[in-house]
């Protein structure tokens, strides 16, 4: 049986949660990284002359990629232990 948390949600409906709202989050980044590269007219990250903004925004995108693709494994091992 699945533990149910003080605010009545599962571990497995919270990692749900979480998983969802870090995608979510990085749509908005990719918006955001669209955005620089139209105001700068460049998108090219080779470039020299590419938005340092744009660069940072892809640099903590992709940290959050790694971080939900680990999630997402840790929630299909625990569906396969469940």
């Amino acid at each position: 049986m699945q533990e149910v948390s003080r605010s009545g949600i599962t571990g497995e409906l919270q990692l749900s949660a979480l998983i969802a709202d870090l995608w979510w989050r990085v749509d908005l980044m990719n918006s955001d990284i669209l955005e620089e590269e139209a105001k700068a007219g460049v998108f090219d990250v080779q470039k020299p002359i590419y938005p340092l903004l744009a660069l940072n925004l892809r640099a903590r995108r992709d940290n959050l990629l790694s971080t939900i693709y680990a999630l997402e494994r840790r929630a299909k091992l625990g569906q396969v232990a469940a």
